[in-house]
């Protein structure tokens, strides 16, 4: 007899970024049953399922449909979308406000329907709203995850093959802190194709202050084009959900809940960190230059200064 685990997501938000994570995610994983649309335009997402539904033939026999919070009691991960998106001009931290009302309206029935597994979250500002989505939910914190700054990293991979004329693959290095404007380059453990950065290239200060401001702009300079950024973050909400349903272990930076790594406590800000399916397994913490450990204590104190005005 052949043993299945059912696996199933709820996702929470049909917006670009939702339906975007949506099909990536039926794409990538043949392991998910279940995928559940939840809106309020219910009939968006019975249209977005429908049409999803169409590529299940070729990616693997998955469920996809318009349901409801009940639907979450016995789902292994809830992707959290919803949210007001970034419009030009603003920072991540300027929608705060307006997207905890939002996450507190999610959070509550689902955990009433008797959820009891992994919250992913990517609703802007997502340090803060991860934070939240926990003290809220009162999970364990290792059952609650941000996108933090996978996709800094992702971007950074990209500028810096881009700049060296190398393949992407051959770059290993991280972007920690903030998913925001204080967030950093971890240029002293830098590695490529296995050798130490400064082995290959010798940045410059100012060089790495532009690398740091290119990857911190990139979201900005995609908005100002064309209204929103959706394919980056949902192949890397793609990514943390199979890891997760594939108990992978494997390391992705993200919103990592801080228990004294890096002398900071109660936040979740992006640091790499070990994920599977109870979540976090691990926060890896890294050994960071005293430079880098202040602006990492900048970020932390950046955001507990929001947090105490909410």
């Amino acid at each position: 007899m052949i043993n299945h685990y059912r696996h199933k997501v709820v996702l929470v938000g049909d917006g670009a970024v939702g339906s975007t994570f949506a099909f990536s995610l039926l794409q990538s994983n043949r392991e998910v049953d279940e995928l559940v649309i939840v809106t309020r335009q219910h009939d968006k997402a019975v249209g977005d399922a429908l049409d999803l539904a169409d590529i299940t033939p070729l990616t693997g026999p998955t469920d996809v449909f318009a349901g409801n919070y009940e639907d979450a009691h016995d789902a292994d991960v809830v992707v959290i979308t919803a949210g007001v998106p970034r419009k030009p001009g603003e920072s991540r931290l300027d929608l705060i406000h307006k997207n905890v009302e939002i996450l507190k309206k999610i959070i509550k029935p689902i955990v009433a329907s008797g959820f009891n597994g992994v919250f992913v979250i990517s609703s802007n500002p997502v340090d803060l709203l991860t934070t939240l989505a926990q003290q809220i939910s009162g999970f364990p914190k290792d059952r609650v995850i941000g996108t933090g700054t996978s996709l800094d990293t992702m971007r950074l991979r990209l500028i810096l093959s881009q700049r060296l004329n190398i393949s992407v693959n051959a770059v290993d290095v991280q972007v920690l802190g903030e998913h925001g404007d204080s967030s950093f380059v971890t240029f002293d453990e830098a590695m490529i194709n296995g050798q130490p950065l400064d082995k290959i290239i010798q940045f410059t200060p100012e060089e790495k202050n532009e690398i740091e401001e290119q990857v911190r702009r990139a979201g900005a300079k995609i908005i100002q084009h064309k209204g929103a950024t959706f394919y980056g973050v949902a192949k890397c909400l793609s990514s943390i959900v199979c890891a997760i349903i594939e108990n992978q272990n494997t390391v992705i930076p993200v919103s990592a809940p801080l228990t004294g790594q890096y002398g900071i406590n109660d936040l979740y800000l992006g640091s790499p960190a070990i994920i599977n399916r109870q979540g976090i397994g691990q926060v890896i913490e890294y050994q960071l230059s005293p430079t880098e450990l202040a602006k990492m204590h900048t970020s932390a104190e950046q955001l507990s200064t929001v947090l105490k005005e909410i």
